[in-house]
């Protein structure tokens, strides 16, 4: 007689609370459909990011990546690509057992944008997987590609039926940056999208807010007693926001001219770090009430009373960097040259809430500038009394600084006595590195948000009012400088234009030198 195996419900862990964050999230059954799978950022980020999900175990293990695009490829030439970028770029160590599994769910389906033939056989490649990778019906739609390809994508998507989820499936989009142009082109870039997908299956990447320092900028304020009731007016002088490369625009001439630094990198990450830096505390840390209060910084945010005096744009001219000669980027291949694309943008906005009122917000992005680096820099007032006399006449201001990029961490500025027997004040700084204070690497920005993508969890991702009112920020201040001239020419390797020094004159205050 054959005795029935009792089949047995796990108990409940009392100690694993489903709701903690601190537990490994792995996705469900899923894959990603990339457009524009043979482009760069493909290969040295989005690849070698899903590769090391996977070796992490935070991919379900029929997990599918299917590639799309022109190339004559066989499913064979397209893991031979995928292999070559995960060998070249991914932060975890290449293992065959990991790869041998990645392998099985890759795919590739040639076509082009504008074809509806190929949009049919993709969605043909996806039932296959469902059948043999057990991909569940569960996709998402990576546009890795331009914004004005956005719209046709998503109708060929729609019209292939390829944007509605079977029965208890999602089909999700992730669209990259820019979110339109201006205003006006991002709302239609967002009613055409949201055509085909619902608001909850757009996820807009903005990358620099899965970087781990961003992140940890929400704990220094919300975990710790000792900061918190410094964030405000009464204490802090002012802030600025700092992206800086040290590069020039690296063959991307057909997507910079005309964009410039301020549409590249102001409207999105510099707009978001503001909103994560000035933000009230949320109820929680779910994307609702998060964004909610982003949402409330960006509407309250004041545009300068005179354009002139307190925004600063350039465009960096041919000179040395690091001892070597560089082109001005008029000379760039592919840059006309009588181009008013700026490379290095510089404005100041305030915040109209009672915390911040009369607190500036110094934001500021260029290329070919002194270093790279991102950072958050927190300047407080000056003590209202120095009874050190002269032994502290020449200390600049208190300062915390949250390096976001390259070397991740946190740093607090302040006055100590220099040991001797004369009473003589120096400035000195307690550091926090991730590197040194963590064992573990932190992961790459494109991990998380991915891993938050298939987990259909957006905290992270700026929602559609978010783009708008970063739009309406930027839109007047875009528009004087088309009215008033030519950017202001700067030297590379220095830290901007005459122009952006002048502009922190005015107030009284001087830019940081990182």
């Amino acid at each position: 007689m054959t005795i029935p195996l009792e089949r047995h419900t796990p108990a409940a862990n009392p100690l694993r609370d489903p709701a903690d964050r601190r537990l490994p999230q792995i996705a469900s059954p899923c894959g990603v459909v990339l457009f524009g799978v043979t482009g760069d950022l493909a290969k040295r980020k989005l690849l070698p990011a899903l590769y090391d999900l996977a070796n992490q175990g935070l991919l379900p293990a029929g997990f599918a990546l299917t590639g799309f695009g022109r190339r004559d490829w066989t499913n064979e030439a397209f893991a031979k690509m995928v292999e070559q970028a995960v060998r070249a770029g991914a932060r975890t160590p290449f293992t065959e057992a990991t790869w041998r599994g990645f392998r099985g769910g890759l795919r590739f389906v040639r076509g082009d944008f504008d074809d509806p033939a190929a949009f049919q056989r993709l969605a043909d490649t996806l039932r296959e997987l469902d059948e043999h990778r057990g991909t569940a019906g569960n996709q998402a739609f990576y546009l890795s590609v331009p914004p004005s390809v956005t719209p046709l994508v998503c109708r060929q998507l729609a019209d292939a039926h390829l944007a509605d989820p079977p029965a208890g499936s999602w089909r999700r989009v992730v669209l990259e940056k820019p979110f339109g142009h201006d205003l006006a082109s991002a709302i239609e870039l967002d009613a055409v999208v949201g055509q085909v997908f619902p608001q909850e299956a757009i996820f807009r990447i903005d990358h620099y807010l899965g970087k781990e320092t961003v992140q940890n900028l929400l704990a220094l304020r919300f975990a710790n007693e000792m900061f918190e009731p410094l964030w405000n007016s009464h204490h802090i002088d002012h802030v600025q926001i700092t992206m800086a490369e040290d590069i020039g625009i690296a063959g991307r001439a057909g997507y910079y001219d005309g964009i410039g630094a301020a549409r590249d990198v102001l409207q999105n990450h510099l707009l978001q770090l503001l909103a994560l830096t000035a933000m009230e505390e949320p109820v929680t840390f779910g994307s609702t009430d998060l964004a909610a209060e982003k949402e409330k910084v960006l509407s309250a945010v004041c545009l300068p009373r005179e354009m002139g005096h307190h925004t600063a744009r350039g465009q960096y001219a041919a000179g040395f960097q690091a001892g070597l000669p560089v082109v001005g980027f008029r000379d760039e291949d592919g840059i006309a040259a009588d181009s008013r694309t700026e490379t290095y943008a510089a404005v100041r906005l305030d915040i109209d809430t009672r915390r911040w009122a009369g607190v500036p917000f110094y934001v500021r992005t260029g290329k070919r500038l002194g270093r790279r680096v991102t950072e958050i820099a927190i300047v407080f007032k000056p003590v209202p009394h120095l009874p050190f006399g002269a032994a502290s006449s020449a200390m600049s201001p208190n300062a915390l600084v949250v390096r976001i990029q390259p070397d991740e961490g946190v740093r607090l500025r302040f006055g100590a006595k220099v040991p001797g027997t004369a009473l003589e004040i120096r400035e000195v700084s307690m550091d926090f590195g991730y590197g040194s204070s963590f064992t573990q690497n932190s992961p790459e920005a494109y991990e998380r948000l991915l891993l938050d993508v298939l987990l259909g969890e957006p905290p992270l991702f700026p929602r559609r009012r978010e783009v708008e009112l970063s739009w309406q920020i930027l839109d007047p201040i875009e528009q004087y400088w088309a009215e008033h001239g030519a950017p202001e020419p700067y030297a590379p390797g220095t830290w901007g234009p005459e122009s952006a020094e002048v502009m922190m004159a005015r107030d009284g205050r001087i830019w940081r030198r990182p």
